[in-house]
């Protein structure tokens, strides 16, 4: 018997190794996209100083409150349509990418002007000298106008995963950042602009990719009013996600905030570590965006023995990936610093925090593929409570103990690795439990 002429729009919740590489690949392209252009733009600033290299580190985490919001879009809009996908309801799933644009839209639009107007004072806060936070401002005033087509792009990746989509997202993504890697050094260099060419860059790929992924909605459905009780649940039903993340933002905000006053050299250095466990941390999330569509699609089904299985099989993928990143880490450790800047000393603050960085990975390799799986189940209250007790418990008591007994790099990092360890306990602690198997088109 042939296949049915719309097998293609029906859901696919088989957790097979093939099914799961099947949407794992083209989304660590997509997620990968974005911070492999970080870290180019850190190269191509860091070559041209310390203090640059400082306020793109200060720019740039300042900025991550707009991937706070993406992550609300991007992963609650996974969550509900792949529920309802799964059910059998292909419509109903992207009418939650439309609303969920609209919502990235205003909030896109809030953060720009926003951010335009506090550049100067956030900048002066989290600086460690008033150069660095001038040029960091400059920088920023320009990089946040990207904001709205960051979280178009946010909520446009997240319906469509939650269809199982994953291939139109990987063009899209990788089209604009390739554009915007190439821009960086011409205007960075060639049009001799410095920040100002960074920043330009980086609204250029954002914008771009927010567009395109807008067009793509279009395309999908002509049922594109704005619904205002629908915008309101999601920002209800998302709060945790959002909960969760303020809590990553204080983390990451104090971090860099605490590295900034051990000198210019030390905070270039958290910032060319910081960036690559994002780019790790993303890469490895791959597999725990197959889990968030699987996971959806089964649940929303009533398969939860189904569902499981694709949580052992995803815990055990990511674990593995890790160990691998870490592998690769330790062999570059040596000579990955020297790509993004000539300067001794910030070399030498690296080493500091290099056996950290290897040694943490194989733990959040678990951790971002159960992150996944708890997503995808629409557990959220979970995930956020735990984020918030391994944030006040463990990585800010570290890092402001760093600060106050002068510990350095090394008293930083000894606070992520407290915050990614006590995560691991409790993900793995709620794996092991029946709590999070609840079925049905909504949770």
């Amino acid at each position: 018997m042939s296949p049915p002429a719309d097998a293609h729009l029906q859901p696919q919740r088989t957790a097979t190794a093939r099914r799961i590489a099947g949407l794992a690949l083209p989304a660590l392209v997509v997620l990968a996209a974005e911070p492999l252009y970080v870290l180019v733009d850190t190269a191509v600033v860091g070559h041209l100083g310390s203090l640059p290299l400082a306020a793109v580190a200060i720019g740039g985490t300042i900025m991550s409150f707009a991937v706070w919001f993406g992550t609300l879009m991007a992963y609650g809009t996974t969550g509900r349509a792949a529920r309802r996908f799964g059910a059998g309801d292909r419509a109903a799933a992207v009418a939650e990418g439309v609303q969920a644009s609209w919502l990235a839209l205003g909030a896109g639009l809030l953060l720009a002007v926003g951010g335009v107007f506090a550049a100067g004072p956030l900048a002066g806060l989290l600086a460690g000298d008033p150069a660095t936070a001038e040029a960091a401002a400059g920088w920023l005033r320009i990089a946040v106008l990207g904001a709205p087509g960051l979280l178009l792009a946010a909520a446009g990746n997240g319906w469509m995963r939650g269809v199982q989509d994953t291939r139109r997202p990987l063009w899209i993504v990788l089209g604009a950042n390739v554009l915007s890697a190439i821009l960086c050094p011409v205007l960075v260099y060639g049009a001799g602009l410095g920040l100002t060419g960074s920043a330009i860059a980086n609204v250029t790929a954002q914008t771009l990719g927010g567009l395109l992924f807008l067009i793509a909605l279009i395309r999908e459905t002509r049922a594109l009013r704005p619904v205002p009780s629908i915008i309101v649940r999601q920002v209800v039903l998302g709060r945790d996600l959002l909960i969760r993340g303020a809590a990553f933002q204080a983390c990451f905000l104090s971090a860099t905030a605490v590295a900034s006053r051990f000198g210019v050299a030390a905070v270039g250095a958290h910032q060319i570590g910081l960036q690559l466990w994002f780019f790790a941390a993303l890469a490895l999330d791959a597999v725990a965006i197959a889990a968030q569509s699987l996971v959806g699609a089964a649940l929303g089904a009533g398969a939860a023995a189904e569902a499981r299985d694709v949580a052992r099989r995803v815990t055990l993928a990511g674990g593995v990936a890790a160990v691998g990143f870490a592998v690769l880490a330790a062999a570059g450790a040596s000579v990955v610093p020297g790509w993004f800047t000539p300067d001794p000393a910030v070399h030498d603050q690296a080493a500091i925090i290099w056996p950290w960085f290897v040694a943490l990975l194989p733990f959040a390799g678990v951790v971002y593929a159960l992150d996944g799986v708890f997503i995808g189940a629409g557990d959220v209250a979970f995930l956020r409570t735990l984020t918030i007790l391994s944030a006040l418990l463990g990585f800010l008591p570290a890092i402001w103990t760093a600060y106050a007994l002068d510990l350095g790099l090394g008293g930083v990092w000894a606070g992520l690795g407290l915050f990614t360890l006590a995560r691991f306990a409790g993900l793995v602690w709620r794996w092991r439990s029946p709590h999070w198997l609840v079925t049905g088109a909504t949770r």
